[in-house]
């Protein structure tokens, strides 16, 4: 298209503009060339569409180059999946994909993903899904004694990924194995915590220890590290 309106002398939008729309329909053909002169003059009946959809919602915590037992690791993870959890309810998705992230004290990084057969939001299947990511991490592919485990843990992270709008999944039939449905506990909580602050209700495996200060992970740090063990 831009070579024949080349060849024709039209070069820029302003002589696309100061041509007739019979020139350009010559040129370009009906439909082609009606939207083009259309366009030309700024006339688009295409709906603006304003913000941005997010790909990921994630986070992430500093610890600082002091050596974290496993089980500090554990409850920093666990306060930072809550966060994520409550942000995504909020923009009413559902994830399909955990990743969880760790530096270690050497700076190396680290990821591992677990993908679910149906996108969720419930807080204790993000929780366990990351636990077992840490688990892994800390375990090592040869038990304990893996990188993490000898020279400590700097960072870690959670990002929840692959999200769908909640309206347009169809939630699967739950079944006794599955264990009991938390969203009515999830959907309590967010709501006490939206009128009172979050340090108004919390679990009881993180009581007294303050809440901590996580910040929004950076766009494509996850997939900027590949797995690693």
């Amino acid at each position: 298209t831009a070579r024949r309106l080349h060849d024709h002398g039209i070069d820029t939008v302003g002589d696309l503009a100061a041509s007739s729309p019979g020139t350009i329909v010559s040129i370009c053909g009906p439909a082609a060339g009606r939207h083009l002169h259309a366009l030309a003059h700024n006339r688009d009946p295409r709906p603006v569409v304003t913000g941005r959809r997010d790909r990921s919602i994630g986070a992430q915590r500093a610890l600082g180059t002091g050596r974290r037992q496993p089980d500090e690791i554990r409850r920093e993870l666990l306060r930072l999946v809550e966060h994520v959890a409550a942000r995504l309810r909020r923009a009413d998705r559902l994830a399909r994909t955990v990743t969880v992230r760790f530096r270690t004290a050497d700076r190396h990084l680290g990821t591992r993903r677990h993908t679910f057969h149906q996108a969720r939001d419930d807080t204790a299947s993000l929780a366990e899904a990351a636990d077992r990511l840490l688990t892994a991490f800390l375990d090592g592919p040869h038990g304990p004694g893996s990188r993490l485990a000898r020279t400590g843990c700097s960072l870690v992270g959670v990002t929840l990924s692959g999200l769908v709008p909640a309206h347009a999944v169809q939630l699967a039939l739950r079944f006794p194995e599955q264990g009991r449905d938390t969203r009515p506990l999830d959907t309590c909580v967010d709501a006490v915590r939206r009128r009172w602050g979050r340090q108004a209700i919390g679990r009881a495996a993180l009581g007294g220890r303050g809440r901590a200060a996580v910040a929004p992970a950076r766009p494509g740090a996850v997939d900027a590290a590949g797995p690693s063990g």
